[in-house]
């Protein structure tokens, strides 16, 4: 890590909302880029389990879970304009504090779009409100021109996964000998998609770290959240429906209104699996896990009307977690997706392995071309303090959307899609290992129906029929 940093000036406050491991990863990260003294940043989170890091640092920590009937005089006292919520919590609306915000003229930044306690897994509610989808066009509502910067769904997946999408795109071009200089709006970046036949873009992911102890029965164990793992693994499995899909699946739902550009099916996304590869992995089986870029870039890359667009990518997550997490699953859906009663975030127990994050993207002249981040362990401990190498994938953009915000801070609500890519990748480059790209000529087909005859449509591997294991 280089010592000559340009640190960005700032003479505000920011309030740090949650800190479990995303909080405690990016606090030195925002003390390392952003000018701040100790003083200028508080802490609020749920619990008692960061406070010794926070000591660490000198920074005010309270312990007070936020609800709907404390969250305003909780940060009141603590944010006016031109101060910053960064917001690492779970089970907190993403919603009220966005609206907090704009009324008191401070900036913004998530990771994801979250609801109140109980949001994801209230059987109450009907599937449909439960999605990505729904949190997604809610927060949409609550552009206005002129706002305060408010950048949402900005960790690793989503917010890094849609600037190394359009870092693929022109390395595709450039590789496919098309002249394609870099696209000026919305409408350039879905042309250029367009023109490559990209049909299929994967946030394809292989969490390889292993932590001592193993898991134990009646645990759950993760690398990152687990609260926020369990929420979204329990939600409606959903992604972004593109234009050349012909079979639309049994259990698969429309979106009544909206941008129209995804559907979610009738089961959770951690009982859904879909094939697909990354480079030092090979082929796996990973979880289509619900996240709001298979949705936001699904939108972005897509030209024409909403339900029967001229072209638009199909897009999910493919997740494959560290092992003890996909035990963690299978042991969770064997409880009727009733979390364990013991939980246990893994970081300075970890002892080896990589976290192998980024995108596939298939459909093109050269096949699939799978571009992201590789980044192990030890060197995700020199790189930064408090962070393993999945949370520092997620903390570096949350750093890099703070200061993005600072340099920007009129711009309203804001996805990953409509900020510079290369202005963010300056700030996150450095925190992201060996970052690869690799062409394959992978298909969801290959080696299909070895055993048992499958029905697959072997005209067309990208239709998302030949995607999911049914």
């Amino acid at each position: 890590m280089s010592d000559k940093i340009e640190r960005q000036a700032f003479a505000g406050r920011i309030v740090l909302l949650g800190f479990g491991s995303i909080g405690q990863g990016v606090l030195p990260l925002l003390l390392r880029h952003v000018e701040l003294a100790p003083g200028q940043v508080s802490i609020i989170t749920a619990d008692e389990n960061g406070r010794a890091v926070a000591a660490e640092y000198g920074v005010d920590y309270h312990d007070t879970p936020l609800d709907p009937n404390n969250y305003r005089a909780l940060l009141e006292r603590r944010l006016g304009r031109g101060d910053v919520l960064v917001n690492c919590s779970t089970d907190v609306s993403s919603i009220a504090l966005i609206r907090f915000c704009q009324e008191r003229g401070a900036l913004y930044v998530d990771t994801c779009i979250e609801p109140w306690a109980g949001g994801y897994t209230d059987a109450s509610v009907a599937p449909a409100a439960r999605t990505n989808y729904a949190l997604r066009e809610t927060a949409l509502a609550l552009k206005r021109p002129g706002m305060p910067t408010a950048v949402i769904t900005h960790g690793a997946n989503p917010g890094l996964i849609s600037h190394l999408v359009k870092e693929a795109l022109l390395n595709i071009a450039r590789d496919c000998g098309r002249v394609a200089g870099m696209p000026a709006d919305r409408d350039g970046w879905a042309r250029l998609a367009q023109a490559l036949n990209i049909r299929v873009i994967h946030i394809a992911e292989r969490d390889t770290q292993v932590a001592e102890p193993r898991k134990a029965p009646g645990e759950f164990v993760n690398t990152w959240s687990v609260e926020g793992f369990v929420g979204e693994g329990c939600q409606p499995a959903e992604l972004g429906w593109g234009s050349h899909e012909r079979h639309f699946p049994a259990d698969g739902r429309r979106h009544a209104a909206g941008c129209k550009a995804a559907i979610y099916l009738n089961r959770p996304g951690a009982s859904t699996r879909v094939r697909t590869w990354t480079p030092l992995a090979g082929a796996i089986q990973g979880f289509l896990i619900t996240h709001s870029e298979s949705i936001s870039l699904a939108d972005f890359l897509t030209l024409g009307g909403d339900d029967s667009p001229e072209y638009r990518p199909t897009v999910h997550y493919a997740y494959h977690p560290c092992d003890d997490a996909v035990l963690s699953l299978h042991e969770l859906a064997g409880r009727n997706w009733q979390m364990q009663s013991s939980h246990r975030l893994v970081k300075d127990e970890i002892v080896s392995g990589i976290d192998e994050l980024g995108v596939l993207l298939l459909g093109h002249e050269r096949g699939a071309y799978w571009y992201g981040s590789r980044l192990g362990i030890e060197e995700a401990r020199r790189l930064a303090p408090h962070n393993s190498a999945t949370s520092l994938q997620v903390t570096a953009p949350v750093m890099a959307a703070v200061i993005w915000a600072l340099r920007h801070p009129d711009r309203g609500l804001v996805e990953p899609e409509e900020m510079d890519h290369a202005e963010v990748m300056t700030l996150v480059r450095p925190y992201l290992g060996e970052v690869v790209g690799e062409y394959s000529h992978w298909t969801p087909l290959l080696g299909r129906g070895r055993l048992f005859e499958e029905d697959i449509d072997r005209d067309d591997p990208w239709q998302f029929k030949n995607f999911r294991v049914t």
